[in-house]
């Protein structure tokens, strides 16, 4: 009687076994400085038990290999994107990779650009890690068969593996958390959606929101969804215009902490303050969430990054087994600070 095949141990149920970060776990694997006996101990245990094998760079084919991978960006400015480039890069630097850097600069014609020549990108690298790239059906099927191993970050429904949060899901904790404060007048500064098609995570986190709406019997207000982009700038004008020329909501969701950061100037700026005038929440937990005091549901950026580097390397080190393409869905949670409050 033939035996079902073995279930492929990945470096996230080492992660989960050990209690401890991808990232973590991904330095301690490959013996990195940083990492603290009592981890060492910890990841090393845990992958003994799970049996857990590292690909290693000698396992490279041979065959026309250029020895490098390109990470594929939609800017690379934004704070998500330079956290998850710069985990990624570790990874695949130290599996003997070097790494090439495409910025889309959220432009769809670098984008059109770049797809249409796979021929030209694959004679520069020997696979790709997309991050959040907006892709047509074309698109993705020419890259699928172009021989290039592929992995990428938040995106979906994709031909190859894939790490992300569920979307939907923080967006509607981050609302739910500011209806559970008694605030019924909710407002959204939404990301903007760039390409064609579109993104996915603007479109998902707004689904979020009105689902939690929906949830409590409410209906969303058009004048309270406005449009601020991903950046601190966009969220202060979005914020602006909200207060100045619609009205002034109890609560504000962010679609990304920075757009908050930008909101919270936009408060402070008009002389009013938050929580007092109007509480805040966003989605990321960026560095500077904790020191401005912001609300927000965490999720693990550079594990993202450095999963995914992970799997596209055993990608390129294993094309020639038949291991099918997996959606891995990391654990967010919602962190509270002082710019949320009960409404009074």
């Amino acid at each position: 009687m033939l035996q079902g095949k073995t279930p492929r141990v990945t470096i996230q149920d080492v992660a989960a076994l050990s209690g401890l970060s991808i990232c973590t776990v991904s330095r301690a694997l490959r013996n990195l400085p940083n990492v603290s006996e009592a981890a060492q101990t910890r990841v090393s245990g845990a992958a003994a038990k799970l049996g857990y094998k590292a690909s290693s760079a000698a396992s490279r084919l041979a065959g026309g290999s250029t020895g490098s991978v390109a990470i594929i960006a939609p800017t690379a400015t934004a704070w998500f994107f330079a956290q998850a480039v710069e985990a990624a890069e570790e990874v695949f630097a130290d599996s003997g990779y070097d790494t090439v850097l495409i910025s889309l600069r959220n432009r769809p014609s670098l984008a059109r650009k770049l797809f249409a020549d796979l021929e030209g990108l694959s004679q520069r690298v020997d696979g790709v890690l997309l991050l959040n790239i907006a892709l047509s059906e074309a698109e993705m099927a020419a890259l699928a068969g172009s021989g290039l191993a592929v992995a990428s970050v938040g995106m979906h429904d994709v031909p190859w593996d894939n790490v992300g949060i569920d979307n939907e899901d923080a967006a509607h904790a981050a609302t739910s958390h500011l209806l559970g404060l008694g605030h019924w007048d909710v407002a959204m500064l939404a990301g903007s959606e760039i390409g064609e098609p579109s993104l996915v995570t603007a479109n998902e986190r707004l689904k979020g929101f009105e689902r939690a709406l929906d949830e409590h019997d409410l209906t969303v207000d058009p004048d309270l969804v406005i449009d601020a982009g991903s950046s601190i700038e966009g969220g202060r004008r979005a914020m602006t215009e909200l207060i100045e020329n619609r009205r002034m909501p109890s609560a504000i969701f962010a679609g990304c902490d920075e757009t908050a950061f930008g909101a919270l100037m936009a408060v402070r700026d008009l002389g009013l303050s938050t929580p007092k005038n109007v509480s805040i929440i966003g989605i990321d937990d960026h560095q500077m969430s904790w020191f401005l005091g912001l609300s927000t549901i965490a999720q693990p950026v550079a594990d993202q990054g450095a999963f995914a580097a992970n799997l596209l390397i055993e990608r390129l080190h294993r094309s020639g087994l038949p291991n099918p393409p997996a959606s891995h869905v990391l654990e967010t949670k919602l962190v509270e600070r002082r710019s949320t409050r009960r409404r009074r």
